[in-house]
């Protein structure tokens, strides 16, 4: 891990001074009392905080600031900033594959075995790719098995539709050191008006499954094309359709989770590997790397942590931040023991326990003096997560005067133009950093905000209360009072 930069204890005592923990409060600017009031939302349910972004000044807003919180998605500013700083931005992971057997006139006669280590993005495409480097060792044929190896990070048993009623959402696929594709299937639906039908493409193929791949065309509006398709994915084995799909759609791209996601990876690691013209006496299966198996043939290299958070930031993946987040546990382990980076044991394992360990560890370290967050899985996606205003803001501030600043900042959707802030009503466009984050009672946003006077702030806004989903106004109306400081 990333030793310790001197710059950060200066920075530390810098925070500490303004008094963010002091009890500065002040009246709620009138157009945000008058918006949540217009969304039946009380004071009391709210907790806001605008300050300077370094830290010279006093909060020109604050208001319960000190009280705990559930921050949803929020939450994932906390891990992505603590992975910056603990891996680098540079960091990147590696997925080996290795050759047990011999090759021999395009066939390898024994096992070919890919282990995971938390790659969090892991697509299709980079699926291909890795299956296409195979093909160049000259491998057209498999003698034996395919080998899945997941146990780089300790199981987490979930019920995908336990969290919020929607277990084919791909925001609820559980975190696997061999995650592949989300456990999600993408289907693409293009209309072709000459056939009278929709062709309809499934990436990836998976092994064993039906999937029906035209759906009859329907009039009117492109509307709500999802209910008109009447989907049934119900059955592990048929993906299927009993309505139709609307012309006026044109072209629609709809990504499910698969139903049973302990099947995915050895489906779409057989199917994908059958449409390349591979072929395959064994089965793909999950298993553990043979101790013979030194050193991989090859490993694919995932793309650069700068990069991945912004997929984890801008669009609040959470199965991905959860990946990161255990990967800051399986890292702290590896480096502990020399040599053992491709072949951890059931004590090198990434644990939600140890990821918890390494970020109150950092907490401590960086933020002294800052209450820490209450952390579950790292992704927001929790009820139990709780932090403060005041504690996010600390954070966000020591982020800012850090050298890791620009690809934090980078990472958060800008207001108005992308990510969960596309659609954002406030006149700050363009001009505020701000991650969002949304549960059942739960609304919340934080970042930066660059005001018209050339300053930099911190704002930090979270609202607990049945009515949050209806404080998207209010929190337009706190953006643009923030931006109007001159």
């Amino acid at each position: 891990m990333a030793k310790t930069l001197a710059w950060r204890c200066s920075g530390v005592v810098l925070l500490a001074s303004i008094g963010l923990g002091s009890a500065y409060s002040q009246s709620l600017p009138p157009e945000v009392d008058a918006a949540l009031a217009r969304a039946k939302v009380p004071r009391e349910a709210v907790t806001l905080l605008i300050v300077d972004a370094e830290g010279k000044t006093a909060p020109r807003l604050s208001h319960r600031a000190a009280v705990v919180v559930n921050p949803a998605s929020v939450m994932k500013l906390v891990t992505t900033y603590a992975a910056l700083d603990l891996l680098g931005p540079a960091f990147t992971w590696s997925t080996p594959v290795y050759v047990e057997g011999a090759v021999r006139d395009g066939t390898l006669f024994g096992n070919l075995v890919i282990k995971g280590q938390g790659d969090p993005k892991l697509v299709v495409e980079r699926l291909w790719l890795l299956l296409r480097r195979v093909q160049g060792l000259g491998v057209k044929t498999i003698s034996g098995d395919i080998i899945l190896d997941s146990s780089a990070f300790a199981p987490v048993e979930t019920d995908p539709g336990s969290f919020d009623g929607e277990p084919l959402r791909p925001y609820n696929a559980a975190p696997d050191a061999l995650l592949l594709n989300y456990k999600s299937v993408v289907m693409t639906f293009v209309a072709d008006r000459t056939a009278n039908s929709a062709q309809v493409q499934f990436d990836p193929p998976l092994a064993g499954v039906a999937m029906q791949t035209s759906v009859p065309l329907a009039g009117g509006d492109c509307g709500d094309y999802r209910a008109a398709l009447k989907a049934d994915f119900s059955d592990p084995n048929r993906i299927r359709f009993g309505g139709a799909y609307p012309a006026a759609c044109a072209e629609k791209v709809w990504p499910i989770a698969y139903v049973d996601p302990k099947t995915y990876s050895t489906r779409a690691i057989e199917g994908l590997w059958h449409e390349m013209g591979g072929k395959l006496g064994g089965s793909v299966r999950t298993g553990n790397l043979p101790a013979a198996l030194a050193a991989p043939v090859f490993e694919l290299v995932s793309p650069a942590l700068a990069e991945v958070i912004r997929d984890i930031n801008k669009f609040s993946n959470n199965v991905m931040a959860q990946q990161l987040f255990l990967t800051l546990s399986l890292q702290n382990r590896l480096s502990a023991v020399p040599g053992s980076a491709a072949r951890a044991t059931a004590n090198e394992r990434g644990t939600l326990e140890g990821a918890r360990e390494v970020v109150r560890r950092w907490w401590s370290e960086r933020m002294a003096g800052s209450e820490a967050p209450l952390l579950d899985n790292g992704s927001g996606l929790s009820r139990s997560e709780r932090i403060s205003a005041q504690s996010l803001a600390r954070m966000l501030q020591t982020a800012y005067l850090s050298p890791l600043m620009p690809e934090l900042m980078a990472s958060l959707p800008l207001a108005g133009v992308d990510g969960t802030m596309r659609r954002s009503r406030s006149r700050a466009t363009g001009s505020a950093h701000l991650k969002t984050g949304s549960l059942r009672d739960v609304a919340a946003m934080a970042g930066y905000v660059h005001a018209a006077s050339g300053k930099r702030y911190v704002l930090v806004a979270i609202v607990n209360h049945a009515n949050a989903s209806a404080t998207r106004p209010a929190f337009d109306a706190l953006l643009d009072w923030a931006m109007k400081d001159n």
